[in-house]
């Protein structure tokens, strides 16, 4: 192990300690309230910590707090999440003011300022026509983001990403797109092939 792993190591555990308070608190609260309404009040306040203290600091809660956050992803400024489920693998980088919800972000992806992950297309019920909508069940569905895929500022993403595309910035995701593509609009739509760049390439 290299001098530099050791100290991330050494960061990690101080940062960890750190934030052994907001995670007796999450655990307390979550107990009472449930883990994804605990979860997104947590990554609020955690969410107001800037620079690399806060990415450290974000990262040993969320290590300790969601289905999965890997040693190596950073969550940048003003980033909250809202359910526990969600997974970030392994040099996962997620820009500044992003609201996540169930979703597996694979290796290598990059999610740019201001995008929303909510958890699938339909999570509210709106079936029933009498009571109120906030009454009707919930409906959360797993969004996959696609190992080394790039999302552009200010998308939002409710369906499927494939492995290494690219979604571009301001577009809306409602449906799945498959892997190696570019897509952009309102909603998102297929632009471009990244294999067929690449042969012409």
């Amino acid at each position: 192990m290299t001098a530099r792993q050791i100290a991330k190591h050494l960061v990690f555990a101080v940062a960890t300690l750190l934030v052994s308070p907001c995670l007796l608190s999450f655990r307390v609260r979550a107990a009472v309230m449930g883990r994804d309404r605990s979860l997104e009040s947590s990554t609020q306040a955690l969410a107001l910590i800037p620079g690399i203290t806060g990415q450290y600091l974000r990262r040993a809660f969320l290590a300790r707090t969601l289905a999965a956050c890997h040693p190596t992803a950073t969550v940048e400024f003003g980033t909250t999440f809202s359910c526990a489920g969600a997974r970030l693998d392994e040099h996962v980088y997620v820009g500044p003011h992003c609201h996540l919800g169930l979703v597996h972000i694979q290796r290598d992806v990059m999610i740019g300022a201001g995008v929303h992950i909510p958890s699938g297309g339909r999570i509210h019920g709106s079936a029933a026509t009498a009571g109120a909508l906030r009454d009707q069940p919930l409906n959360r569905t797993l969004v996959t983001i696609g190992a080394n895929a790039w999302i552009g500022s200010g998308a939002v993403v409710m369906a499927d990403v494939g492995a290494n595309s690219i979604v571009g910035a301001g577009a809306v995701v409602t449906r799945a797109l498959q892997a190696d593509i570019v897509a952009g609009g309102v909603p998102a739509r297929v632009i471009a092939d990244r294999r067929a760049d690449e042969r012409r390439a």
